[in-house]
């Protein structure tokens, strides 16, 4: 690993800062949002246009990386996205940074892709590994400290976005600095939705369930914490903790069911959710609502991975790296959905509505997984979870289905 963050400091720092700013932007507009007297409608769609904007971003940003080459795409598509955050400071309506978070939403996926390809590029089978569990480092703990820094003072409230615009400029300083000469890059092929279910209809319904699930409590949780009296450094606070917790059980939940049928973890995983989702329902105390939370998150995040993994057993080696842009392409569609269902769920159901939405997730998704373990035995032979992030990441699983595909080719 050592030698890993040697070879690689430069990208992991820009990689770092992009991520740093895109969970930083995305709690700060909630908060922020909620402070100017949006309305959760209002909330809701301006978020949603982030998901919305990926969907054309991931099938078009690669093919425009692959047009004009790496640095001068990162380079336009990095200039663009400073752009965003300024001119979210500069104006105070929902159209205008709904217009920002949908050109935004449209950008990451082309800064993903490059960085990915370069990372990518610049390993053998030896480092390959630890370049991946690094990366995933970097996913998980950029978007939870840039929301940790929503709780930072800021009187004037101009701060905050300063440093948004700051950490996306300095992102493309790394790479263009970088020594080694850029990677070809060609956009891979796609596996239709339909053919996918086919091999695995629990990775298509589950992982729409779980991106869902998790945009929603992502969006959502700083909102109700608001309405719950909590202050803004407590509310991205609580999305931390959740953040925090959700990136910790990842490892051992993958250890796990790499060693036992996959869709017991997935039931397990929904179990957790729900549960905790219901208590939540009936119990609304400050310290509670945190704990639920976490419990939430610990139940909905590991669960994209598992899901895509046990799709993974049952592909072709030449199918993994297709299936993963399926994957992808699904996990966007329920991002956009939940960020949708999320901020105006709250008001429904008594002030139930949040919860009763996650706890009908997680019962869900161990549905499916309990009909699916009748229905079909287990793959004999499995490979082992390739641990992806799902918040602020328009391309997670596509580095890691390249990872795997190589290091079996080079068994």
């Amino acid at each position: 690993m050592i030698r890993a963050l040697n070879e690689n400091w430069a990208l992991f720092l820009g990689m770092l800062m992009l991520m740093v700013a895109n969970g930083l932007l995305a709690t700060l507009l909630t908060i922020r949002g909620a402070h100017l007297g949006f309305s959760d409608f209002t909330i809701s769609i301006m978020q949603a246009s982030y998901p919305f904007g990926a969907l054309a971003g991931t099938a078009l940003a690669p093919r425009l990386v692959e047009k004009v080459g790496h640095i001068r795409a990162f380079s336009a598509l990095a200039s663009l996205v400073s752009i965003t955050a300024i001119i979210h400071l500069l104006t105070n309506d929902a159209v205008s940074w709904s217009a920002m978070r949908l050109l935004g939403g449209f950008c990451y996926p082309g800064l993903y892709v490059i960085t990915e390809g370069w990372l990518n590029a610049k390993s053998d089978n030896s480092t390959r590994a630890q370049v991946l569990s690094l990366y995933f480092i970097i996913q998980l703990a950029g978007p939870a400290l840039g929301t940790a820094l929503v709780g930072f003072p800021d009187p004037t409230g101009n701060l905050l976005f300063g440093v948004v615009s700051i950490l996306i400029s300095l992102s493309i300083v790394p790479l263009l600095l970088s020594g080694n000469k850029a990677p070809d890059y060609t956009v891979p092929e796609r596996m239709s939705v339909g053919r996918l279910y086919k091999v695995s209809p629990i990775a298509v319904i589950g992982i729409i369930l779980v991106s869902i699930g998790v945009a929603a409590s992502y969006i959502t949780l700083p909102l109700y914490a608001l309405q719950q009296g909590f202050t803004a450094a407590q509310a991205s606070g609580a999305l931390v903790a959740a953040l925090i917790a959700g990136a910790l059980v990842q490892y051992p939940v993958g250890w796990i069911s790499d060693h036992t049928d996959r869709r017991y973890v997935v039931i397990g995983l929904g179990v957790i959710s729900a549960v905790a989702s219901l208590w939540l329902a009936f119990d609304t105390s400050p310290s509670h609502i945190v704990i639920g939370f976490i419990l939430i998150a610990i139940g909905l995040y590991p669960a994209y991975s598992i899901l895509t993994a046990h799709a993974n057993d049952q592909l072709k080696l030449s199918q993994v790296v297709p299936a993963s842009g399926t994957m992808v392409l699904l996990l966007n569609i329920g991002l956009l959905v939940g960020t949708m269902l999320g901020p105006n769920s709250i008001a429904l159901f008594g002030g139930r509505g949040l919860q009763l939405l996650l706890a009908f997730i997680g019962i869900s998704v161990a549905l499916v997984a309990l009909i699916r373990r009748f229905q079909v035995a287990a793959p004999t032979e499995t490979g082992e979870v390739q641990v992806a992030s799902v918040i602020g990441v328009a391309q997670p699983g596509v580095l890691q289905a390249e990872t795997w595909v190589q290091e079996e080719e080079a068994n």
